[in-house]
């Protein structure tokens, strides 16, 4: 009895469910479906990575597959393109960076390598440098062998290994020149002098870059009450 029971409440459950009890019947909702279409990404072509390269005629350009070597009189550097872009010699003899797919990441590539080969081929033939000026009473700069010893207010020097790739010159005890072919290695040098003791706002003193701007802010001794 309990069973029969049971079973009459499922099937009454699963018609109304079903929309039969009663005579009535579910409506069905129509389903759309939804297409994607799919576009190709336009890029524009990067402004500085379609400009070309000119080689100088005392530098020697190696090519390989994605790897390139650029030698001159200052030094030697190589550099290994991913698979984004590529590099072409032209009969005139300078460089051109294209793309060799059409993405966006190669469109960021393209400037970026550009950018970094230029900087490979002015550096091993002119070189780069960074001027940097200590002001301060009692700051100065020295060349002891290998090493760079500033006096910049500290209780002992401040002592630096010069790196093998790096020149340093130092001009009446205040300006220091930091010079090399690599450029991303002249610059770190250069900041690392400055991060010792960088310019203060109020007096200017410390190290800064002979180009370099401060700031200046005025104490609470100057303002006007």
């Amino acid at each position: 009895m309990a069973s029969s029971i049971i079973s009459l409440q499922t099937s009454n459950l699963r018609s109304a469910f079903l929309g039969e009890k009663n005579g009535s019947c579910v409506s069905s909702i129509p389903i759309t479906r939804v297409s994607l279409v799919r576009k190709a990404i336009e890029c524009k072509e990067s402004r500085i990575g379609k400009q070309p390269i000119t080689v100088p005629s005392n530098v020697t350009i190696t090519m390989e597959g994605q790897d390139i070597k650029v030698k001159g009189p200052l030094g030697e550097m190589a550099l290994t393109y991913p698979r984004e872009v590529k590099v072409d010699r032209e009969e005139s003899g300078a460089l051109r960076i294209r793309k060799s797919v059409e993405t966006r990441r190669a469109n960021q590539m393209h400037g970026l390598f550009r950018t970094l080969t230029d900087n490979m081929v002015v550096g091993v033939s002119k070189g780069f440098e960074k001027r940097l000026q200590l002001i301060g009473v009692g700051y100065r700069a020295t060349l002891e062998g290998k090493d760079l010893v500033l006096s910049l207010g500290f209780s002992h020097p401040v002592r630096m290994a010069i790196p093998d790739d790096i020149q340093v010159k130092v001009e009446e005890n205040t300006r220091i020149v930091v010079s090399g072919y690599d450029k991303s290695d002249v610059g770190q040098f250069a900041a690392t002098i400055r991060k010792w003791r960088p310019p203060e706002p109020y007096k200017g003193k410390g190290v800064k870059y002979a180009d370099e701007v401060v700031r200046r802010k005025e104490g609470k001794a100057g303002k006007k009450k």
